[in-house]
């Protein structure tokens, strides 16, 4: 069983940036892809970047693209979000979260494993 857990959110400035942590355990890392979501408070969880198990493809959302960069290590069993310019509406709990194979749809429901989550909190 795939377990991951989440760690470097925080609390950051309009413009700032942060780097997200994804490390796993208990399975065979480099078979799955992993993305990264993301959920505001009173709004439905939403995918932010996704990358292929071996790191050769890679897509975001339209409202993060240009400004997050997702990035893994398979060696070390991590993945990493890279967020910049950070905005007040990048405020949200993120999650990564993995499943055995890449394509251009990442629905939340498609994904078998799931993080607790790391808060991202950005002021204006």
């Amino acid at each position: 069983q795939l377990q991951l857990e989440e760690s470097g959110g925080g609390s950051v400035q309009t413009g700032g940036s942060l780097r997200l942590s994804c490390t796993s355990s208990g399975g065979t890392f480099d078979h799955y892809a992993i993305g990264w979501f993301r959920q505001a408070p009173g709004k439905e969880r939403e995918g932010v970047a996704f990358i292929s198990p071996s790191a050769t493809g890679s897509h975001y959302a339209n409202s993060v693209r240009g400004r997050f960069t997702i990035s893994r290590d398979n060696a070390r069993e991590m993945v990493y979000l890279q967020m910049a310019s950070l905005k007040p509406e990048d405020t949200a709990t993120y999650y990564c979260a993995a499943r055995t194979y890449y394509s251009l749809n990442y629905a939340p429901e498609t994904m078998n494993f799931w993080g607790k989550g790391t808060l991202v909190t950005v002021s204006s």
